[in-house]
């Protein structure tokens, strides 16, 4: 069982830092190189990894890994559709749909505000985990050290005790909220969806700053957290 285990830590990391090395990878789950160039033999065999161009043998996933991503990632669109249309329907603004990927989330889903002002995020963009409200209420259901917390506006988070004490806030309310502080121009509320395993994906309500004062972003706050939770319960059940 535990070679099973380190071998799906060991896909894990290659799919978050590709192209990686064996001794990069030793390092980062804190093994022997020995019991990492086993996994990678077992991923290799199996199809999930192949070595990266170049003189020295670094790994990266192969379009096995990426197949079986994308037809979860399409299970996951289809069951959130109806739940994001009808918070559009009840806030009339933006919907996000994330997931995690390494130290970030990424925008796999949106549904649009027809109000005229309004801040358009492309699908597949990544935000940090510590400074978005969709990649806070991830966090907040990790048990992994929270790392480098750059700053990008006045209001970022960057102390990690500050970060910590948010992330309990997080748990406690059962949503996370952005005051500008990845990007200053964009307000918003998010609840992770979770699976059996922990946040398979995050669902949000975006604004821009101006549009969500205080008492709204509770109200909204508890609108998405009981969407985020709809969800969750179709993910068990799957």
């Amino acid at each position: 069982m535990q070679n099973v285990v380190n071998a799906l830590r060991a896909l894990e990391a290659v799919a978050a830092r590709q192209p990686i090395g064996v001794g990069e990878l030793s390092r980062a789950l804190g093994l022997p190189k020995s019991t990492v160039q086993r996994s990678l033999r077992t991923l290799h065999d199996a199809g999930w990894i192949r070595r990266a161009g170049g003189e020295v043998t670094r790994w990266q996933v192969t379009s096995k890994v990426l197949q079986i991503a994308r037809t979860t990632e399409l299970g996951l669109r289809d069951a959130a559709m109806p739940v994001m249309e009808e918070l559009r329907q009840r806030t009339g603004e933006t919907i996000h749909l994330m997931v995690p990927e390494g130290d970030a989330v990424v925008l796999i889903e949106r549904l649009e505000t027809d109000k005229p002002l309004r801040i358009v995020l492309p699908l597949g963009i990544r935000l940090p985990l510590h400074a978005s409200a969709n990649g806070k209420a991830v966090l907040a259901h990790l048990d992994r050290p929270l790392g480098e917390l750059p700053g990008y506006t006045a209001t970022t988070i960057t102390d990690p005790a500050a970060l910590r004490a948010e992330l309990e806030q997080v748990r406690a309310r059962g949503y996370a909220d952005n005051r500008g502080e990845w990007r200053s121009d964009i307000a918003a509320v998010a609840a992770a969806v979770l699976g059996p395993a922990g946040p398979v994906a995050s669902l949000s309500i975006s604004t821009p700053a101006s549009r969500m004062p205080d008492d709204l972003r509770a109200e909204y706050g508890e609108l998405v957290t009981r969407a985020a939770a709809a969800l969750s319960e179709h993910s068990a059940r799957r």
